[in-house]
Parts: C-alpha cells; sequence; structure tokens
C-alpha cells in the first residue's frame, strides 16, 4: 500500500511529495525549473537529513517559518 503525503504544493508545476512504500521512502520533487526528480531512502532520519540540506536555512533567510513548515510536513511523514 502507497500512501502520499503532500510536503508542499504552490501549483501544478512547483510541489514536493513523499510516498511511503512499505520501508522506502520516495520523494518526488516537481519544479517549473529542473522538472521532476525523485529521491529514494529506505530511512526516515536519511530522508529528514537529505531535507535539511535541500531546505538550508541560509536559502531561507526572512522566510524562516516557511522552511520550518516543510520540514515539520517531513517530519510529520
Amino acid at each position: 500500500m502507497i500512501k502520499k503525503h503532500q510536503i508542499y504544493k504552490t501549483d501544478n508545476y512547483n510541489m514536493l511529495t513523499v510516498e511511503v512504500q512499505g520501508k522506502t521512502l520516495v520523494v518526488r520533487e516537481i519544479s517549473d525549473q529542473w522538472g521532476e526528480e525523485c529521491h529514494t531512502f529506505v530511512s526516515r532520519p536519511e530522508m529528514l537529513h537529505w531535507a535539511q540540506n535541500r531546505f538550508r536555512a541560509d536559502d531561507f533567510a526572512g522566510r524562516e517559518e516557511e522552511r520550518e513548515a516543510i520540514l515539520t510536513a517531513f517530519r510529520e511523514v
């Protein structure tokens, strides 16, 4: 059974979802700049580590709440 979690969605071309497929976590990142990227993780800590590196605090200067909301959504998966 696949469980899908939406981390964020700004429109049909910019979104990030996590699919839980048994013990595997598949992160699908869709952006209008880069197309679709898939990342597969075998554990939640591995996925959270990736998320913290992908959504660095420096990139969200002035938008800390947005970053925290994204990381919180990852933690709830």
